[in-house]
């Protein structure tokens, strides 16, 4: 059989900064919560113009593309950064809503007592789930469907891109040190989303509206064995691929939990 020719080719923008996640105070929240080793992000050009519905040619080019291979930063058992260096025989792709335009989103969090007026957010005795510490309403709220304010958010606000960056902050990585307040986890969630979110406003009214689109994605073998972006499953081991059409960008947000904890 021949070999399959690909679509898209892709190169690594190397310059591209996020200042989320690089500025120096931001940067100083991810150590507390387990994240600045593990959470990455980088930007990549690709030339030729996407459409939606070639997602699944366009993925299976991405995690194909020798560019892409050599350059994309996982995080090794150990923890350090190593390019990707495996070539995809397989991909899954889900789509993921990206329509959320204001924090106002979360306001339901004050509205239901789960945070204070004060921004704290009211503690619960321990739990665990799936390995993760729930010791305040909120995290209750993100992972636990028994608790009694789980519906706050229904089905479609959590399938939502800015509810899940926001989950997986709130969340963090092996060894998270939780906040008091609820102020350091939406700012930064903001910031996040504005970093890698696209929008352009409608010249005639003046309206915002969201231009990228959002993949959740997984690389496999020829065996169907998951490789990227973890082994094993986990609510904190995913990747994403936000893409800007216009710009012909798109970004990869990753994270890998600490193999240890399984």
């Amino acid at each position: 059989m021949a070999d399959r020719v690909p679509k898209f080719r892709f190169q690594l923008l190397d310059k591209k900064k996020f200042n989320s996640i690089e500025d120096k105070t931001n940067q100083e929240y991810l150590i507390k919560w387990s994240l600045k080793e593990s959470l990455k992000a980088q930007m990549f050009s690709f030339d030729q113009s996407f459409q939606p519905y070639e997602k699944d040619t366009f993925v299976l080019d991405f995690f194909k593309d020798p560019n892409v291979i050599s350059t994309l930063q996982v995080a090794s058992d150990k923890g350090k950064s190593t390019p990707l260096c495996i070539a995809a025989d397989k991909v899954s792709v889900e789509v993921v809503p990206c329509r959320v335009l204001s924090m106002s989103f979360f306001d339901r969090l004050y509205d239901h007592e789960i945070v204070r007026e004060s921004g704290h957010i009211h503690k619960c005795l321990d739990e665990y789930y799936e390995g993760i510490q729930i010791s305040d309403e909120l995290r209750k709220v993100l992972l636990l469907e028994e608790s009694d304010n789980y519906e706050i958010f229904n089905e479609s606000d959590r399938e939502e891109f800015l509810f899940r960056l926001f989950k997986h902050l709130c969340i963090g990585g092996a060894v998270c040190q939780y906040e008091d307040t609820i102020d350091p986890y939406l700012n930064i969630t903001k910031l996040l989303y504005k970093d890698i979110v696209s929008v352009q406003k409608n010249p005639e009214t003046k309206e915002l509206s969201i231009i990228s689109s959002v993949f959740k994605v997984t690389a496999m073998d020829k065996d169907d064995i998951v490789y990227y972006p973890a082994e094993h499953e986990h609510e904190q081991n995913f990747s994403y691929l936000i893409v800007d059409p216009m710009k012909r960008h798109v970004i990869v947000l990753y994270h890998k939990i600490a193999n240890w904890i399984f």
